[in-house]
């Protein structure tokens, strides 16, 4: 199916790019982390090499099991991450000037489940339910 081939490389390229930023430049990230995180620039590093890691796992074409590991991982990952989220919007929100303000971080909060789900369905991780049934 073309949608699903489609939302798996997006995802791919997205969270390689992402795994990448995270291990570069870790500076941008760090200022949204959360305090009660320990040691967040391991955590910061880790999280990078969790996305280059799913997004290799997502992309190779040879072992289905891998592809739907990896979108279970993704989407734990990305299950995650969202307290991050949550903290840099309210974060930023409260800034007087509203930061980035709700045209960011309205979409932003949206997309998390999508991401969540995407990584299931195009990994093929949502197939055994359907045969399940």
């Amino acid at each position: 199916m073309l949608a699903r081939r489609l939302t798996r490389y997006f995802l791919v390229a997205a969270y390689f790019a992402a795994g990448v930023l995270h291990l570069a430049k870790p500076a941008p990230f760090l200022t949204i982390t959360p305090a009660w995180v320990p040691d967040a620039p391991l955590v910061i590093a880790l999280t990078g090499l969790a996305e280059l890691a799913g997004a290799i796992g997502l992309a190779q074409p040879v072992s289905p099991r891998l592809r739907v590991a990896a979108g279970w991982g993704l989407a734990a990952y990305a299950l995650c991450v969202w307290p991050a989220n949550v903290h840099h919007m309210m974060m930023d929100l409260a800034r007087p000037d509203r930061g980035l303000g709700w045209a960011y971080h309205g979409p932003r909060m949206i997309a998390q489940p999508v991401l969540i789900w995407a990584a299931l369905w195009c990994s093929g991780a949502l197939d055994r339910f359907k045969r399940a049934r």
